[in-house]
C-alpha cells in the first residue's frame, strides 16, 4: 500500500499587514502571539513564521526585545520549527528587518526575493474606523510604497544569517522572484533544497487564477528541477482556495492570519489554528497526510531546535 504524501504545513500569526482593528482576533500582545501559535502547532503546523508588534498600539515590531518575549517559551512548549520574518515592514530597513534572526538564530528565517509594488490602501474601502491613527496612514501610504527587497538586501540577509546554519523561506510574490533565486542559487549563495514560498494575491505582485498557480509552479520546476519544496500562501479570501489547488499538484501550504483574517465567506477566523484545522481537513480530504515538526525538518534538512539561540 502506498505511503500518502506528506505536507508541510506553515502558520503565520501575525504579520504586519493587518491592523488590529480589522479583527478581534489578531494577536499583538506577546501572550496573544504565544497563544495563537500553541494553538496552530496543536492543529497541525509543523512550522511558526512569526512576527512581533506593540503590546499597546499593535504596530509592526522588529526589535529583538519585542521577539525575545515569546520566543523561549514558544521553543518550551511547542515542537515546531520556528520561522522568523526578515520581512517585517516593508516600512522597515534591512539592517532592522534582519535583527531577531540574526540574534536569536532560528531554524527558518523567511526572505523576500525581489522588490514590488505592496498595495495595502484598498483596504480603506472595506474598514473606516480604526483603533489608532497609525492604521489609516499604514493603509494610505502604500498608494506609493515600493517594498525595497534589492539584490544587495538579499545578500546583506544571506551573509548575516546563512553561518548560522538558518535556512530560507524564499518568499515569492512574481514570477521574476523565481530568477532572482536561481540567480543566487547559481552563484552558490543558497543551498538546496530550496523552501519556496509563492506568495499569491498581493496587490504588486501575481495573481490568484489557477492559471498564475500553474505558471508559478512550471518555472519553479524548470528552474530548480528536484532541489526546492515547494510551498503556497493565497492572501485574503483565497487563502484555502489556493492552498487546496496548489496541494494537488504537490505543494506544502501556509496559512494563518497574517495572509488572511477569514475562515469563510464572511466568518472572520477566530485564530490561526482554526484556519490549521480547515486546511487539515481540505489536505485529508485529498489523502494527504501532515507533516509533523520532525518530518518537515527532515524534508527541509533544517539545523535542529537545539542549535538556536533562544
Amino acid at each position: 500500500m502506498a505511503a500518502a504524501r506528506k505536507v508541510i504545513v506553515t502558520c503565520a500569526c501575525t504579520g504586519a499587514i493587518h491592523t488590529p482593528s480589522m479583527s478581534p482576533h489578531l494577536p499583538v500582545t506577546p501572550d496573544e502571539i504565544i497563544a495563537d501559535a500553541i494553538g496552530a502547532a496543536e492543529a497541525g503546523a509543523a512550522i511558526l513564521h512569526l512576527h512581533a508588534r506593540n503590546p499597546e498600539t499593535g504596530k509592526p515590531d522588529q526589535t529583538p526585545e519585542a521577539f525575545g518575549r515569546f520566543l523561549p517559551q514558544l521553543k518550551q512548549q511547542t515542537n515546531a520549527a520556528i520561522n522568523i520574518t526578515t520581512g517585517g515592514s516593508p516600512y522597515m530597513k534591512v539592517e532592522e528587518r534582519v535583527l531577531p534572526a540574526a540574534q536569536f538564530k532560528p531554524e527558518v528565517a523567511s526572505l523576500n526575493m525581489g522588490s514590488i509594488n505592496f498595495g495595502l490602501y484598498h483596504l480603506l474601502d472595506r474598514y473606516t474606523d480604526f483603533k489608532f491613527e497609525w492604521e489609516r496612514q499604514h493603509l494610505e501610504a502604500t498608494r506609493d510604497l515600493v517594498f525595497r527587497n534589492s539584490f544587495k538586501d538579499i545578500e546583506y540577509i544571506l551573509e548575516t544569517c546563512y553561518g548560522n546554519g538558518t535556512r530560507f523561506e524564499f518568499e515569492c510574490y512574481d514570477i521574476a522572484h523565481l530568477y532572482n533565486l536561481k540567480h543566487f542559487l547559481d552563484r552558490g549563495l543558497v543551498k538546496p533544497p530550496l523552501f519556496v514560498q509563492s506568495v499569491f494575491g498581493i496587490l504588486g505582485g501575481i495573481g490568484t487564477h489557477p492559471e498564475d498557480i500553474i505558471h508559478m509552479k512550471r518555472t519553479a520546476d524548470r528552474l530548480f528541477g528536484d532541489q526546492y519544496r515547494w510551498s503556497v500562501l493565497g492572501a485574503g479570501a483565497s487563502q484555502l482556495r489556493v492552498a487546496a489547488m496548489a496541494a494537488s499538484m504537490g505543494a506544502n501550504v501556509r496559512v494563518g492570519l497574517e495572509d488572511s483574517l477569514w475562515l469563510g465567506p464572511g466568518e472572520l477566523a477566530p485564530s490561526s489554528g482554526a484556519q490549521v484545522r480547515k486546511a487539515r481537513q481540505i489536505l485529508e480530504g485529498m489523502g494527504l497526510e501532515l507533516a509533523t515538526p520532525d518530518e518537515a525538518r527532515a524534508m527541509l534538512e533544517l539545523k535542529g531546535a537545539d542549535q538556536v539561540a533562544f
